[in-house]
């Protein structure tokens, strides 16, 4: 039987609150710059929660071809079609390179909400007297809509849209699992490689937590109730935390064989070199949770053949929730001991579905620089969260690896180990 080919990374791009574009993205990774903010299109006056990591300075017609497909893409659909096209074109990707049969699509994403203001000539002629009359809904709704209005906020239409521009007719799917989506989505696209299905595959995710709709939907739990200092607000693991910030982000990536990748002269950025997954609730004491990021760190390491001493740095999922960062934290310390660990959602929040591949983008980054950034707001150390967390100012990289680790409070947990290409 053939050896399993190796999985590596040669392009990048991220449409994100503290840049678009890898440059502009690790520059505020260096000036320890957070995206986090008053939200532009929400009135402190009229909601009790109006702080959040918004993308800003995005342009999408420059980027999205055909024009026309504008019309029928949502901000998270654009986000994420800019976001590949950022990696396919850092990759030097053509079509001349690879056949379509064996290029493919594997995004994550999540419900996509519609804005408040696409429903406001609904609502109103189904107002009446102050009160709502769900009877002209029907009515109002089939006369109002845009006829291709699902095509905007479909989940996989973020995958179709990157599919079609680049005629990948490989295998192609959406992967829908929280934030755990962005991880199951490269994991997925490394098995179908090393199955010989593929030699490329574009992989990412994107996502937003910051419109009124699904803020409305999720309601405010769990969130940080520092809306006075917005950029102080998301402190992960620190003994002050009282909860995440919501964002919006998009993160891509292309992923092959590596053969093939030296084959066509790509320049390698980083190996995906283990993976390994879990499920576990947060029913009771978080205890299965916690036991589910322990399996998927010894899955991923075991998959790497890499010691737990040898790991250079753990990329962390802590979103500074009070009952969650400590279940994660106690979890590496227990398998990683008193390894490096940064929590990127300090910068850009928790924008859900595409905050692992938004935190992938700052190791894959931090393998190629030789340096890993900070946790903002890392101030006061809690005894439930016993990690070496990365404050203050950058760590020099020691180790040319990473351990990047995404949960869902669903249940599934992604460890994805990376390598520095010259590892």
């Amino acid at each position: 039987m053939a050896a399993r080919p190796d999985i590596v990374i040669t392009g990048s791009g991220v449409v994100s609150p503290i840049g678009i574009g890898c440059e502009a993205f690790w520059s505020s990774l260096c000036n320890q710059q957070s995206g986090i903010g008053e939200l532009s299109g929400i009135s402190p006056a009229n909601t009790p929660y109006h702080i959040g990591a918004e993308i800003h300075g995005f342009e999408p017609k420059s980027t999205i071809t055909p024009r026309k497909a504008l019309k029928v893409m949502s901000r998270e659909v654009q986000t994420g079609f800019c976001a590949a096209r950022m990696a396919a074109d850092e990759a030097r990707l053509t079509a001349e390179q690879v056949a379509p049969e064996r290029l493919g699509v594997m995004f994550g994403a999540q419900m996509l909400y519609c804005e408040p203001v696409e429903m406001e000539t609904i609502f109103r002629r189904c107002s009446a007297g102050g009160a709502f009359d769900f009877s002209r809904w029907g009515e109002a709704s089939m006369e109002e809509i845009f006829p291709l209005w699902m095509l905007k906020y479909l989940p996989n239409m973020i995958g179709s849209h990157i599919g079609i521009a680049f005629d990948a007719r490989g295998p192609s799917s959406t992967i829908c699992q929280g934030e755990a989506s962005s991880l199951l989505a490269l994991v997925e696209a490394a098995w179908i490689i090393q199955r010989d299905d593929t030699d490329v595959m574009i992989v990412g995710a994107s996502s937003s937590r910051i419109s009124p709709t699904p803020m409305v939907f999720r309601t405010t739990a769990n969130l940080s109730c520092r809306a006075d200092s917005p950029q102080t607000a998301c402190r992960p693991f620190d003994a002050c935390r009282d909860g995440s910030v919501n964002g919006e982000a998009a993160a891509a990536f292309v992923v092959e064989n590596e053969q093939f990748a030296r084959a066509r002269g790509a320049t390698i950025l980083a190996r995906v070199s283990g993976w390994g997954y879990s499920f576990g609730s947060l029913d009771g004491d978080g205890d299965r949770h916690l036991q589910a990021i322990r399996h998927s760190i010894r899955m991923a390491l075991e998959a790497a053949r890499l010691p737990p001493r040898d790991v250079g740095h753990v990329n962390a999922s802590a979103a500074g929730i009070v009952t969650r960062d400590p279940l994660e934290a106690q979890a590496i310390r227990a398998e990683l001991g008193d390894v490096p660990v940064t929590a990127p959602k300090s910068f850009f929040g928790d924008s859900g579905a595409a905050s692992g591949a938004a935190e992938m983008a700052v190791s894959v980054a931090a393998l190629t620089r030789g340096e890993i950034p900070v946790t903002l707001n890392y101030e006061q150390p809690d005894p439930l969260c016993p990690v070496n967390v990365i404050h203050g100012r950058p760590r020099h990289l020691d180790k040319p690896n990473a351990l990047v680790l995404s949960q869902s409070p669903a249940g599934p947990v992604v460890a994805v180990v990376l390598e520095r290409a010259d590892a």
